[in-house]
């Protein structure tokens, strides 16, 4: 069984080609990423010697170079991760969102077609589907209708549309997944809880946006990869699961709940300009996965917990990340006040 994982490199794609290699070691699992800012291979150290791991540097949007390597390797599966995530950056360069994110997308959806391949899985944001108010009794369902309201979810809902077309048009077998916030180890600290963890054990500001009473739904990145694993063996072909935690929370909260684990003052609270278009709120009704048999095992104050002895045993990973370009990115983003 030959299994491509793109964007292997990235946070949840990292964590769950590590998940694949050793819970499936009869598997072959093909990481592909083009290792861009937020791309890191160090996270796969501890699998990189195996014999069912290989790791290709490539550009999804590269129509050459990947139908030579669909066609080399002629895979059983595609779960497809690759894509620019990060919503700040599309607020400023859109453009490249669109084209990874949608015409790499269909660039993939191509080469697999014309491999027959046994299964797409297509792993998307919740982002699709707009915001909530504020209203604990509602969610999103996969019957919500599509509405992003940035250009990075703007992207992936063009992308699930790309993957819902070559179903209906081309019966290609495919799944779609959209998962709430993901947290846990080797997160890229532009994020919320590894940016906050990381200035808070350096004692340094930590920005919120608005008054932080945006609300996520929290998803431990493991409870997201064993998801994407039962969806990809199990899931009904053209079918939408929806993959959330169960651990909604405040920007505010989630911050307050790092600094008094790390037991640090709450002083280090800065709130900066709100971002442009920022969701209310996101929280998912994951019923129909659970129906297919998947639960998390992480509540929030477990997972947030291990997140944080993750982050304070390999403190060496994201300092070296803090330290190089992205403080220049993070000093251009945040304007605090003198």
């Amino acid at each position: 069984m030959k299994i491509l994982v793109t964007g292997g490199a990235g946070f949840i794609g990292g964590n769950f080609v590590k998940y694949m290699v050793n819970k499936y070691p009869e598997y072959h699992i093909f990481n592909l990423d083009t290792l861009t800012y937020a791309g890191d291979l160090t996270k796969h150290r501890d699998v990189e010697e195996r014999e069912n791991y290989s790791f290709i540097k490539a550009d999804i949007a590269d129509r050459e170079i990947i139908n030579e390597f669909f066609n080399k390797e002629k895979f059983d599966y595609v779960v497809h991760f690759a894509a620019e995530s990060h919503v700040d950056r599309s607020i400023t360069e859109p453009e490249i969102f669109i084209k990874t994110n949608v015409l790499g997308t269909q660039v993939l959806l191509d080469a697999a077609k014309s491999i027959n391949i046994k299964k797409f899985v297509h792993v998307s944001t919740d982002e699709v589907y707009g915001e909530l108010d504020f209203d604990p009794e509602t969610f999103f369902t996969e019957d919500t209708p599509l509405q992003p309201n940035s250009p990075y979810s703007a992207s992936k809902a063009s992308s699930d549309m790309i993957v819902r077309a070559y179903y209906e048009t081309y019966n290609m077998p495919i799944n779609i997944t959209r998962c709430s916030n993901n947290y846990g180890p080797y997160h890229f600290p532009e994020k919320l809880i590894p940016l906050t963890i990381s200035r808070v054990l350096n004692d340094e500001r930590v920005p919120v946006y608005g008054d932080g009473k945006n609300i996520r739904d929290w998803l431990h990145v493991e409870d997201h990869c064993s998801a994407i694993d039962l969806v990809m063996h199990a899931g009904d072909l053209g079918e939408v699961y929806n993959v959330g935690g169960h651990n909604e929370k405040t920007n505010l909260e989630v911050v307050k709940t790092i600094i008094s684990a790390l037991d640090k003052s709450e002083d280090l609270i800065e709130f900066v300009e709100d971002r442009l278009g920022h969701d209310k709120r996101y929280a998912i009704d994951p019923t129909k996965l659970e129906k297919l048999g998947w639960r998390p095992t992480y509540n929030f104050e477990t997972g947030i917990k291990q997140t944080i002895d993750w982050y304070l045993a390999n403190k060496a990973w994201w300092e070296n990340i803090v330290n190089g370009d992205y403080k220049n990115y993070f000093e251009e983003q945040y304007t605090f006040t003198e």
